[in-house]
C-alpha cells in the first residue's frame, strides 16, 4: 500500500470509528437539473470554488453527482454521466489531493471510471437494483460504498409509492443488501434509508421516528435530507427556504444515530455536529 492509499485508508476508517464526530457530506452537484442547485456548479472554476468552500467550512466528503435524481428528472445516458463527472473527480483530485471524494452513481462502469479517476467512496442511489454489476465492481475495487433505498427508479419513483410497513421494509432491504456485499467481501459499507426516493412525505417521516432502529445493522448511517420535501411539505414552503427546517431534522438525525449528514449547507451542518457533539461528551 502506498502513502497515498494509506492516507486516505485512515482518512475512511473515521466514518467506521463508532467513537469518531459523525461527518459532514458536502453536496456538488455538476448537472444542469437538480432539484436545488442545477446549473451552478457546471464550470471548472466554480465547482473548485465551491468544494473549497465547503471542505472549509467542515466537509469532511464531497459527493459529487451527474445524474439528477429529483423525482421526474430525465434518464441520460451513461456517456453523458461519464462525460459531466469524471473531469470534476479529477479536477477535484488535483487541487484538494487531501478530500475525501465520493461519486454519486448507480452504474457500474462510471463507478469504476470515478475511483480510477480518483474518487474514494461510491454513493448509489439504488443499492446495487438498477445495475446487477455494481455490487460484484464495488466490492472487487474494495471501496466504501453507501447502499441506499430506494423504490423504482428517479423516473417513477413517486408514482403512488405503497408501502405495509416502510420502517420494516426499508430495514430488511438494507439488511439483506448489506449481506449480500459481506459475502462479497466488502465490509466497509454505509447505509442510507432513502429518504424522498420512492416515499411519501407520511414514510419519511415514519422513518424518521424510528431512525434508530436501524442501529441493529452494526453499519454507519447516512442521512440525507437537505432542502427536501420532508421538510417542504410539511412547513409548504420552498427548498431555496428549508435550512432551518434542514438543520432541525440534521440535529434530530445526530441525536439519533446518524454517521453522516448528508447537506447543501456545511457551515449550518457542522454547527450542528459540534453543538450536539458537545451535550453528548458533557453525558459521557
Amino acid at each position: 500500500m502506498s502513502a497515498q492509499d494509506t492516507f486516505f485508508s485512515l482518512k475512511t476508517e473515521r466514518i467506521f470509528d463508532q467513537k469518531a464526530n459523525p461527518v459532514i457530506m458536502g453536496i456538488l452537484n455538476v448537472t444542469p437539473d437538480s432539484f436545488f442547485d442545477g446549473g451552478k456548479y457546471t464550470q471548472e472554476a466554480a465547482w473548485l470554488e465551491q468544494a473549497g468552500k465547503m471542505l472549509e467550512e467542515g466537509a469532511g466528503i464531497i459527493d459529487v453527482g451527474a445524474y439528477s435524481s429529483r423525482p421526474g428528472a430525465e434518464h441520460i445516458s451513461e456517456d453523458t454521466e461519464s462525460a459531466r463527472l469524471l473531469k470534476v473527480v479529477a479536477s477535484l483530485r488535483k487541487h484538494y489531493p487531501g478530500a475525501l471524494i465520493s461519486v454519486d452513481t448507480f452504474r457500474a462502469a462510471i463507478a469504476e471510471k470515478a475511483v480510477d479517476s480518483g474518487a474514494d467512496i461510491i454513493n448509489d442511489i439504488s443499492g446495487g437494483t438498477l445495475d446487477d454489476r455494481m455490487f460484484e465492481t464495488v466490492a472487487r475495487l474494495n471501496v466504501p460504498y453507501v447502499l441506499m433505498h430506494i423504490r423504482g427508479t428517479p423516473q417513477n419513483m413517486q408514482e403512488q409509492p405503497v408501502y405495509r410497513d416502510v420502517v420494516k421494509e426499508v430495514h430488511e432491504f438494507l439488511e439483506t443488501r448489506l449481506r449480500r456485499l459481506n459475502e462479497l467481501g466488502l465490509k466497509k459499507v454505509i447505509l442510507d434509508p432513502g429518504f424522498g426516493f420512492g416515499k411519501t412525505t407520511e414514510h419519511n417521516l415514519e422513518l424518521f421516528r424510528n431512525l434508530e432502529l436501524f442501529a441493529n445493522l452494526n453499519a454507519p448511517l447516512l442521512v440525507g435530507i437537505s432542502r427536501k420535501s420532508i421538510v417542504n411539505k410539511v412547513l409548504n414552503i420552498k427548498s431555496k427556504d428549508a435550512l432551518n427546517g434542514t438543520t432541525v431534522l440534521n440535529t434530530i438525525a445526530l441525536q439519533k444515530g446518524a454517521k453522516i449528514i448528508r447537506v447543501h449547507d456545511v457551515k449550518e451542518a457542522k454547527e450542528a455536529v459540534t453543538l450536539v457533539q458537545k451535550i453528548k461528551n458533557a453525558d459521557e
